[in-house]
């Protein structure tokens, strides 16, 4: 399997709808929620890729782009952007739906970086034992 179809097939997306007790006092998702599903999502494909512990790192950077009002759908995709010896950058976007009108856009979307761990929580090679080609 090469690099590309390995990134290809961890490819995560996530569906929910933003009900009120995930918003805030604007009626709007909660920064904080819509970052621990960015967190989660990113997390889900860094595995899938691997299939190695890992850990969040950093967030290189979070752009909430438009605000994401209560009653919306939002699907969360996260894809591996790039790998390096022992860890790896999953880009997450989150695009907004209206529950009623067709179409979606681009609302958030962030870089969230991971290490892969042994079992002493020590950093191992990502790509170690995946048979990339």
């Amino acid at each position: 399997m090469t690099l590309e179809e390995k990134i290809a097939q961890s490819e995560t997306r996530v569906t929910t709808t933003v009900f009120p007790f995930l918003t805030n006092h604007h009626d709007t998702l909660f920064g904080g929620k819509a970052m621990a599903i960015m967190d989660e999502v990113s997390f889900m494909a860094g595995t899938r890729f691997c299939r190695k512990p890992l850990v969040t790192v950093s967030t290189d950077r979070i752009d909430f782009e438009k605000a994401i009002p209560s009653g919306s759908i939002i699907e969360a995709i996260a894809r591996v952007h790039s790998v390096g010896r022992t860890s790896l950058k999953v880009k997450v976007q989150i695009y907004l739906e209206q529950m009623y009108e067709e179409g979606r856009v681009l609302a958030i979307q962030g870089m969230f970086t991971f290490v892969a761990l042994d079992e002493n929580k020590k950093p191992v090679p990502v790509l170690e034992g995946l048979g990339i080609e």
